[in-house]
This record gives structure tokens, C-alpha cells and sequence, in this order.
């Protein structure tokens, strides 16, 4: 391990909470590797770093990593200076590290870069979705989620979404969440959608649990996703 590496998780391991980290432990089933750093303590680590020689830390990443420090890499790779171009080589060497759904919808949310380079990072996340990695293709969904859900972009993702087919809970969760928004700033349209939709009965029926637990929604429309459940 690099002697920055050292020091980083040294670092970290000092911000690191024990109650935290056994809360963190029970969302993320499966991860044993967690320190207990809260999401904007690593944040505030990573803009520190990020200021340094942050592509030495991504060209070495940690060996046996703790969960926040792959986020914190992810953090560097949305905070750096670069071109898109740069900026997504490192995006497409970061996703085979994703291993839980913390780290990929953290990655995600802070690509910002999406909002001024659609075209381009839309091209990009194709693949992925077609991927029998869950977290490829929960990337891909989590993606569409954070930056495509727009106007010019909508009537695509609900596309992809509905032929979305893989057996993991994670990735037909990601599939019910992004149809939901998709509902909430476009309902008209998602429920024609949902009307008509050849999502599994699960993940389905989900998309409506999640409408239902919105509160951006009517008391109305939650009574017609409840008729609207496959039994």
C-alpha cells in the first residue's frame, strides 16, 4: 500500500463511528468491510484530497478496501478536474468495484457531470445494461434515476426499464425506484406506461409501494396505484 493510501485510511479509521457503523452494517447486508463514516464527513475527506494528487490514489487503490474508501475513490472521480472523456475511463475502471448498493448509489448521484454531457454519458451506460453483473446493470438504473429523467430523456428510460430483466432484488428495486420518479415528475405519461408495462409482477407491484409512499403524490392518484396492484 502506498504510503498515501496509509495515511488516508488512517485518517478514516479516526473519523470512523462504532455506532454508526452497526447501523450502516444492518442496510447493506453482505458487507463486513465498513468503518462507520458518515456520507458528508467522507465527502469533506474526499475535497481535501482532491486538491492533491488524486489520479496517484485512483492508480492505487486500497488492497482489501473498507466500503467508504471505494466510495471515496468514487468521490474523487466526480470531484476532479478533467475532460468527460477522462472522467468516464475512470468511471468504466470504478464500476467493476461496486459490490453493494451504497457505493454504486452514492457513485451515481455524484456524476453530475451527466446534467452538461447527456448525450455522451447516455452512449455510455447502454452496455450496462445489458450486463448479468448486478451492479452493471444497477449503475445503469441508478443512472437513468439521478440524470435522465427529463423531458427529452423520459420516454427512453421507460423503455430500457421495462426490458430490464435480471433476478437480483437490488437491480428490480433500482428498476421500481427510477419508475416511480419517472411517475412523480411525469405521471401522466408513466402511468400510460405502467398501463401497458411488461414489468415482473415483483418489481411491478413495487413501483406502485414506492408511488403509494411518496409524498409528492395525491391522495388520488395512491387510491389508483392500490387498484392498479397484480395480484
Amino acid at each position: 500500500m502506498i504510503e498515501r493510501r496509509r495515511q488516508l485510511r488512517e485518517k478514516m479509521e479516526a473519523l470512523a463511528e462504532p455506532a454508526f457503523q452497526q447501523f450502516s452494517a444492518s442496510l447493506i447486508p453482505g458487507v463486513n468491510r465498513l468503518l462507520g463514516v458518515r456520507l458528508p464527513v467522507l465527502r469533506n475527506l474526499a475535497r481535501e484530497e482532491v486538491r492533491g494528487n488524486w489520479r496517484e490514489l485512483l492508480e492505487y487503490p486500497a488492497r482489501e478496501p473498507y466500503a467508504e474508501e471505494v466510495m471515496l475513490d468514487g468521490m474523487l472521480i466526480s470531484l476532479a478536474r478533467m475532460e468527460p472523456e477522462e472522467r468516464l475511463e475512470h468511471v468504466a475502471r470504478f464500476v467493476p468495484r461496486m459490490d453493494n448498493w451504497a457505493v454504486c448509489d452514492t457513485f451515481c448521484s455524484g456524476l453530475k457531470f451527466s446534467k452538461k454531457h447527456p448525450a455522451l454519458v447516455w452512449e455510455f451506460i447502454q452496455p450496462y445494461l445489458k450486463s448479468s453483473r448486478v451492479y452493471d446493470v444497477r449503475f445503469a438504473v441508478v443512472m437513468m434515476l439521478a440524470h435522465f429523467i427529463t423531458e427529452d430523456y423520459v420516454e427512453q428510460v421507460l423503455v430500457l426499464l421495462d426490458g430490464v430483466r435480471h433476478e437480483d432484488y437490488y437491480v428490480n428495486m433500482a428498476v421500481a425506484w427510477a419508475v416511480s420518479v419517472c411517475y412523480v415528475k411525469f405521471p401522466g405519461l408513466t402511468l400510460e406506461y405502467l398501463r401497458n408495462s411488461s414489468l415482473p409482477d415483483f418489481t411491478y407491484n413495487k413501483t406502485l409501494q414506492k408511488i403509494i409512499e411518496s409524498l409528492r403524490v395525491s391522495r388520488e392518484d395512491k387510491d389508483l396505484m392500490r387498484s392498479m396492484k397484480r395480484k
